[in-house]
């Protein structure tokens, strides 16, 4: 479709939802893929079975690392907190994003936006932290095997954990406060299927160069200085295998991190467009898309990738179902 189209679209709906009454008249309104009025079915069905498969994929990847004795290691300790993480992105994002397909114009309140944007903000924050100490716990395993159980002891595995779940409310916290004391201009329409900071920032009727600074710098801090630390780590641990005489050492070594790698792309690859340049020139559906692909399909795919590539994880997944099925039968 046209984007001439796309942009005429928007904007008969920012008219119609801007004369509503007006008890409603301080609500958003999210036109997520109003350019595409036609396909709203389609697309609800199609994220409907997205959000389920995320859903089960990642409790099982929770069950698993809970019961199986075979996952107790950090390593599977810490998939466990970012299959939660996931968890709560999609049930953060996917019920609104459905609700806003299946029944467009329905108002959001400033309070539940806000906390949809304060629970995006937390959930990224977090596993950007948990991508960087998975990238060090297999540094540690790889290039220090002979400390590596001394140094990743329980207590610190709970701590690191403890860490990544509540160090992104307070800049979250900050970040969404901010943004909502700012005055908001005529019809409250979002373009987008989730209250984020880059569609928020278009309604704002003043200056907002220092936030856009602060929010610059916190993505810096929360996701650029994380992902060079991920690369320092793979940098060593490639450097490391290199080294390794025996070539099912090197293959078992790299197997383990293939995975873990695929989803710091998939994450970092989207994440960084969106939140490096909150008012940059991507058109509203273009960011739409990209908010896609890491609050709906990265959390779909992650169980899927360290399941389908990971033999412990296989294995446990048929004992577990094994020991439940002769449970039931006895």
């Amino acid at each position: 479709m046209p984007l001439s189209w796309a942009s005429t679209g928007a904007l008969a709906l920012l008219q119609s939802w801007g004369n509503q009454s007006r008890p409603h008249e301080l609500e958003f309104t999210l036109l997520g893929f109003a350019h595409v009025p036609t396909l709203r079915p389609m697309l609800a069905a199609l994220f409907l079975v997205i959000f389920l498969i995320t859903l089960l994929g990642n409790a099982i990847i929770v069950m698993l690392t809970s019961l199986d004795p075979g996952l107790r290691s950090p390593m599977y300790f810490f998939l466990r907190q970012l299959a939660l993480v996931e968890l709560c992105f999609s049930l953060d994002v996917a019920p609104r994003l459905l609700v806003t397909l299946l029944w467009p114009g329905r108002g959001v309140s400033p309070t539940g936006c806000a906390l949809q944007m304060l629970l995006v903000l937390s959930c990224v924050t977090s596993e950007c932290l948990l991508l960087t100490i998975m990238a060090w716990d297999r540094f540690l395993a790889i290039c220090r095997p002979l400390r590596y159980g001394a140094i990743m002891s329980p207590r610190l595995c709970h701590l690191l954990a403890a860490t990544c779940w509540l160090a992104g409310v307070p800049v979250a916290l900050v970040l969404t406060i901010w943004l909502f004391s700012f005055p908001f201009c005529g019809p409250r329409g979002v373009r987008h299927f989730l209250c984020d900071i880059a569609p928020l920032l278009s309604l704002v009727c003043a200056d907002t160069r220092v936030f856009e600074a602060s929010v610059f710098v916190a993505t810096v801090l929360i996701m650029i200085i994380p992902f060079c630390l991920i690369v320092t780590s793979y940098t060593k641990i490639l450097s490391a295998v290199l080294w390794m005489r025996s070539a099912s050492g090197r293959h078992k070594a790299l197997s383990t991190c293939a995975s873990h790698l695929i989803v710091v792309i998939l994450f970092y690859g989207t994440t960084g467009i969106i939140h490096l340049r909150p008012k940059a020139s991507y058109s509203p559906e273009n960011k739409q898309v990209v908010s896609l692909s890491y609050t709906m399909v990265t959390p779909m795919l992650n169980p899927l990738i360290y399941s389908l590539r990971n033999k412990e994880v296989k294995v446990a997944l048929e004992r577990v179902f094994i020991q439940r099925r002769c449970t039931c039968t006895s």
